[in-house]
C-alpha cells in the first residue's frame, strides 16, 4: 500500500501534479472500461472515449474552479488527459483494434430479416426499439431488411434486401 501512495499520492489531499496525472490516467482507463461494458445506447452519439473524457475533464475543472483541488496540478492533469484523448482518437482512426477497444464496435441485430434475440438482449435492445428504428428509417416491414446493426454510436442501421423496391 505504501508503494501505491508513492505513485498516486496520499489521501490527505496533498499530491503532486504527476501523481494527479497518474490518477487521471487510471480513472480514464477504468472509465473507458466501465462505459464499454454499459450499453452504448445510453449515451447517444458519444463514444465511450468521449464520455469518459467529458466526465473526467468536467469533474477536474470544476474542482479547480471551486478550489477543492489545487489549481495548477488539476490544470496540468486535465491538459495531460486532453493530450491522451487526442492521441487515442488519432491512433484509433489508424488502428482498428484500438478503435474497437476504446470506441466499441457494431452488433448485428437482424440477419436475413430475422431478429437475433440473443444479440438484441445483450445490447439491451427490445422489439419496440427495433421497430421504432425501422419506422424512423422509412421501412415498414422487417422482412424487407437483410441486416440490421447496432452501431457503436447507438444508432440502429438497416441494410435492405436487394429486392426491396423502396429502401427509404
Amino acid at each position: 500500500m505504501d508503494l501505491l501512495h508513492v505513485v498516486i499520492g496520499s489521501e490527505d489531499g496533498t499530491i503532486e501534479w504527476w501523481q494527479m496525472s497518474i490518477r487521471g490516467v487510471l480513472i480514464f482507463a477504468v472509465g473507458v472500461f466501465a462505459v464499454r461494458v454499459a450499453a452504448s445506447r445510453a449515451f447517444g452519439k458519444w463514444t465511450p472515449l468521449d464520455i469518459i473524457f467529458a466526465v473526467i475533464i468536467g469533474s477536474n475543472l470544476s474542482r479547480a474552479m471551486t478550489g477543492s483541488a489545487p489549481f495548477l496540478p488539476t490544470i496540468v492533469a486535465s491538459l495531460i488527459l486532453v493530450a491522451i484523448h487526442t492521441g487515442l482518437a488519432r491512433a484509433a482512426a489508424q488502428l482498428d483494434w484500438l478503435s474497437f477497444l476504446v470506441k466499441g464496435g457494431r452488433r448485428r441485430l437482424v440477419h436475413n430479416g430475422e431478429p437475433d434475440k440473443r444479440s438484441m438482449r445483450k445490447a439491451g435492445i427490445g422489439d419496440g426499439d427495433l421497430e421504432m428504428a425501422l419506422r424512423v428509417q422509412g421501412h415498414t416491414d422487417l422482412a424487407t431488411v437483410s441486416e440490421a446493426y447496432l452501431e457503436r454510436n447507438g444508432d440502429i442501421t438497416f441494410i435492405p434486401k436487394d429486392d426491396d423496391p423502396d429502401p427509404c
